[in-house]
C-alpha cells in the first residue's frame, strides 16, 4: 500500500471519469508509438517536435484533470474531516502542482 492509499476513502476523485482517463492514456500511448515510428522512419525534425508537443499537451490535460479531481474530492473530503487532514491534503496537492509545473 502506498503512502497515499491510507486515507480510508472508498475511491479516488477520478473514479467517476476512470474510463475517460484510460481512453486518453491509451491515445497518448499510441502517440508515443507514433513518435517512435517517426524517429525510426527519419521523419523531419519539426514534424516530430510538433507531434511531441501534442503529446505533451495531452499528458498535461490528464494531469490537470487528475489534479482537479483530487482537489474536488480528496481535499474537500479531508477538509470535512479536520483542519489537520485538510492541511495535509493541500500540502500534498501543492507538491503535485510543483512537480507538474516543473515538468
Amino acid at each position: 500500500m502506498s503512502e497515499h492509499q491510507h486515507d480510508g476513502h472508498a475511491g479516488h476523485g477520478y473514479i467517476a471519469d476512470k474510463d475517460a482517463y484510460v481512453r486518453r492514456l491509451k491515445l497518448i500511448e499510441g502517440q508515443a508509438r507514433g513518435l517512435q515510428r517517426m524517429v525510426e522512419d527519419e521523419t523531419y525534425c519539426i514534424d516530430i517536435l510538433t507531434q511531441l508537443s501534442a503529446m505533451t499537451r495531452a499528458l498535461e490535460a490528464v494531469g490537470l484533470g487528475l489534479l482537479n479531481d483530487h482537489l474536488n474530492h480528496c481535499v474537500v473530503n479531508a477538509a470535512r474531516e479536520s483542519d489537520e487532514a485538510a492541511a495535509a491534503k493541500i500540502d500534498e496537492a501543492m507538491k503535485a502542482i510543483t512537480r507538474l509545473v516543473k515538468s
